[in-house]
């Protein structure tokens, strides 16, 4: 496939998954906030937009509705089971046809923020704020990421953030160890092409993988407050040199470890295949794809998965303690005509029982609910990759999510030419400045 059909393919999926703004606006709702004392009836649909639609994933909703459905024989739930990419789309259809679930997955940041502003998301703030019994059950600062404008609306499920996996058997074969920094990490994958194997997998045929690069190296590269600051366009200039000196990084590395442009043209899905099926040595993934990398069906056997974070740059400027990630969660939609319902679901959904359940092969998602978490029956990978992600100094959020999805979108389409050589990482970022510029004239 050429170049400029992807990238019109890809600017045209940006548009329509992350146009969510101007869609959120059409027939906005009205501002409702949720009643801690209101009356639940156990009575009627109940409808619920999830990220589980991977064949793995999808049994731990569908279990759940028909445990709550046992609970109480007059309530039917029915779910709308989506993947990690095709959620922003089904998401955006169903805004702009004024047909959303009664319960809805939710990013955190922007993503949110343009459910808040549209008066979507009913304000959880007295059932689920810091000092609600609720609240009190789920891990603070997942409940905090929520937060707009000083109120509640999300409800975390799991946490994540990206590491990178790699094959222990490939590495102990080669000599070599977890690179400790960015140069070393390249070096590396030299060693491993030099011996026939494909250093990382990366599919970039959805765009944001190579995002997710991004994000963490800026993390390394530029202050965080200088991030944040640019995160909103009002007041976004993004003229630190740390922008292109992650693009420049983020080119050499898929120069070096990586197919190249190819990878344009692959799926996330196949390049995660390609590493459980031990054809690559190392694959930049999600704490919650650990337990998908390697299990009982895979080539890659539990044993021989390792994972580091992805290393900083000698030179770094940033926060070389930085890790990329965020919890995610769901919202209430203030047009349900059952809101007490779809409360007393999710409470149902996050009891730690169920994150247990939750977090524990073959699922592998660190439960948001204190205890849910449990060492027990949880993955050791899983349960280290918890630990790192608790100990790291700042949480950098999805770029594609921090964003506005203008912004967000010139990220997206952009990186794939930066990947191919036909953009340079300056004109990468004249293209970002471009879209923040564009925003804040609104």
């Amino acid at each position: 496939m050429k170049r400029s059909m992807q990238i019109a393919a890809v600017t045209m999926a940006a548009a329509s998954a992350l146009g969510l703004s101007a869609s959120a606006s059409h027939a906005a709702g009205k501002v409702v906030v949720a009643d801690p004392d209101a009356k639940v009836e156990y009575s009627g649909k109940l409808s619920i937009l999830t990220k589980f639609g991977l064949q793995v994933l999808s049994p731990y909703f569908t279990d759940l509705a028909k445990e709550y459905e046992k609970l109480h024989p007059d309530v039917k739930v029915e779910l709308i089971q989506e993947s990690d990419d095709s959620v922003k789309g089904k998401t955006k259809t169903l805004v702009a046809s004024n047909a959303l679930t009664d319960v809805y997955f939710s990013w955190t940041g922007s993503w949110g923020g343009n459910f808040v502003r549209g008066n979507r998301a009913v304000d959880l703030s007295k059932v689920i704020g810091p000092d609600s019994d609720w609240g009190k059950t789920l891990v603070p600062a997942a409940v905090q990421a929520f937060q707009y404008n000083g109120k509640y609306y999300g409800i975390p499920l799991y946490l994540d953030a990206k590491f990178m996996g790699y094959n222990k058997q490939i590495f102990t074969k080669l000599g070599l160890s977890a690179p400790t920094s960015f140069e070393q990490l390249l070096s590396d994958c030299d060693t491993i092409r030099k011996a026939g194997i494909t250093p990382i997998s990366l599919g970039n045929k959805e765009a944001w993988p190579a995002l997710h690069y991004i994000g963490q190296l800026l993390a390394f590269d530029v202050p965080r407050a200088t991030l944040e600051r640019d995160f909103e366009s009002k007041t976004a200039t993004y003229d630190d040199p740390g922008y292109v000196a992650a693009l420049k990084q983020f080119k050499e590395l898929s120069d070096r470890c990586t197919d190249g442009a190819t990878m344009n043209g692959v799926s996330y899905a196949s390049a995660l295949q390609a590493f459980s099926n031990t054809k690559s040595a190392m694959y930049y993934q999600e704490i919650i794809e650990f337990d998908q990398s390697a299990a009982p069906d895979t080539t890659l056997k539990a044993a021989d998965f390792g994972f580091f974070v992805l290393p900083a740059p000698a030179d770094a400027k940033g926060d070389p303690k930085a890790v990329e990630g965020a919890p995610e969660g769901y919202m209430i939609n203030t047009a349900s005509k059952n809101i007490p319902l779809a409360i007393d679901f999710m409470k149902f959904v996050t009891t730690k029982e169920h994150g247990q359940v939750l977090s524990a092969p073959p699922y592998g998602q660190p439960s948001a609910t204190v205890g849910g978490a449990s060492e027990s029956n949880m993955s050791p990978s899983v349960v280290e990759g918890l630990k790192v992600l608790k100990s790291a100094s700042y949480l950098m959020p999805w770029l594609d999510t921090a964003n506005s999805p203008r912004v967000a979108q010139a990220w997206l389409s952009n990186l794939q030419a930066l990947v191919d050589g036909s953009m340079t990482a300056e004109q990468v970022m004249d293209k970002v400045k471009q879209a923040a510029a564009a925003d804040a004239k609104k």
